[in-house]
């Protein structure tokens, strides 16, 4: 067997791989897409669909690390190949633990319709960190299919700002806690939720990262982009 009929036999493999994590992110982009509209209308009407969401994208991980371990094997890739396959398996991960927070959501949001509390406190920066997690996600997701640093670089910084916004929205919980002790149990809804939601923004960050790792071979995680010669990982546009 030639060695350019084993490069198209594991192209086809791949392609199988890639379809597979991309259906695995729509799934995980409707859930978040759920969640949002059932928080900002406090309806459980989609909780179910979210849910039953979850089982699919634990099925398509089991699914897609199986195919990674057989195409491994039996391809034997190396360099970039092998950075590929092992990016793929750790954005698959991401990609699952994200549907499980999307779907911590919806349960919470329930709870939170069947007590009838945490409607009178303001949302709207809850709201906004939500916006901004679900849009990392579904830029990661197409940054991932095009292999685009440039964008990857991007959103690895902008998850900084999810970062201080669920920071200033936990400091507004804490007032409202302590000026009225009966809003603590639906502070805590809240304040779980928008855990959840900056965890989300930390997968897409995560992503990014091996999105990084599969171009340039450079693995930055645990490190501020800012303390990394950027140049060095891609040439950013003037």
């Amino acid at each position: 067997m030639n060695d350019r009929h084993l490069a198209s036999q594991f192209d086809e493999d791949l392609n199988v791989i890639s379809s597979k994590l991309m259906e695995m992110g729509g799934l995980v982009e409707m859930q978040i897409k759920l969640a949002n509209q059932a928080l900002k209308s406090f309806s459980v009407s989609q909780i179910d669909d979210i849910l039953e969401a979850e089982d699919k994208v634990d099925l398509l991980e089991v699914d897609i690390d199986r195919e990674l371990a057989t195409i491994t094997v039996r391809r034997q890739p190396a360099a970039r190949d092998l950075r590929l396959l092992m990016a793929i398996s750790k954005i698959t991960t991401n990609l699952e633990r994200t549907g499980d927070e999307a779907s911590k959501i919806a349960k919470r949001i329930r709870s939170i319709v069947e007590t009838g509390e945490a409607r009178e406190i303001a949302l709207g920066d809850l709201h906004s960190i939500f916006d901004k997690a679900a849009d990392l996600i579904h830029r990661v997701l197409d940054a991932f299919a095009r292999l685009d640093v440039v964008t990857a670089v991007t959103i690895h910084k902008e998850d900084d700002q999810i970062d201080h916004e669920f920071k200033g929205f936990t400091r507004k919980l804490i007032t409202h806690m302590m000026e009225d002790p009966r809003t603590i149990r639906s502070c805590q809804d809240l304040l779980f939720i928008a855990k959840a939601v900056e965890r989300i923004g930390d997968h897409a960050k995560n992503i990014s990262e091996f999105i990084i790792y599969i171009v340039k071979g450079m693995d930055v995680r645990h490190s501020a982009l800012t303390h990394v010669d950027i140049d060095s990982v891609v040439q950013l546009p003037s």
